[in-house]
């Protein structure tokens, strides 16, 4: 049986602040190219839908276990698949 595919989204209600942190984070542990200006990930270009790029690359790197998306409670896990136009969502 295949087990459910999840991804690693920002929650909604999180601050500017936490977002930034997080991307930050995120990209220091993984490859956040996608993210860069040009990229089929860079729009729309806030920081709540960077973060939730960055922080499931992190979260999908290091096992999909629930605590790689707890971003200090930030994170939220998803079964519904978030890629949009040409941003794929590992």
């Amino acid at each position: 049986m295949e087990v459910q595919k999840t991804w690693c989204v920002a929650k909604p209600s999180s601050d500017q602040a936490t977002l930034l942190a997080n991307i930050n984070y995120a990209c220091s542990q993984v490859d956040c190219r996608v993210l860069q200006k040009g990229c089929p990930c860079f729009t729309p270009d806030n920081l709540m839908n960077h973060a939730s790029i960055a922080m499931n690359l992190y979260y999908q790197a290091k096992g999909r276990n629930r605590w790689n998306c707890d971003f200090r409670c930030s994170g939220l896990i998803v079964i519904t698949d978030p890629s949009y136009a040409n941003c794929i969502y590992e």
